[in-house]
């Protein structure tokens, strides 16, 4: 099954949070993102991925998705 667009933000707002740090969350600003985003924020929110509607902190489901994301990320960004 092929993702779809919604899919395709959530990965990409997931990837926007440190992988380095537990400490470092992200805030969308409603008023200035685009609407993809903070609908994709909402989602992940919803799923109990992150902690806030509008961004917040990874939850340990959420450390977890984010992680494979980036694996993912790695792994076709690799060329040889």
């Amino acid at each position: 099954m092929p993702y779809t667009n919604e899919i395709m933000e959530e990965i990409n707002m997931l990837i926007r949070f440190s992988q380095s740090s537990d400490h470092q969350g992200l805030k969308v600003h409603h008023d200035v993102a685009a609407q993809a985003l903070v609908d994709a924020t909402q989602r992940l929110f919803d799923k109990k991925l992150i902690t806030l509607f509008d961004g917040g902190y990874l939850t340990p489901l959420g450390h977890e998705a984010a992680d494979h994301a980036h694996a993912l990320m790695n792994i076709l960004n690799t060329t040889e």
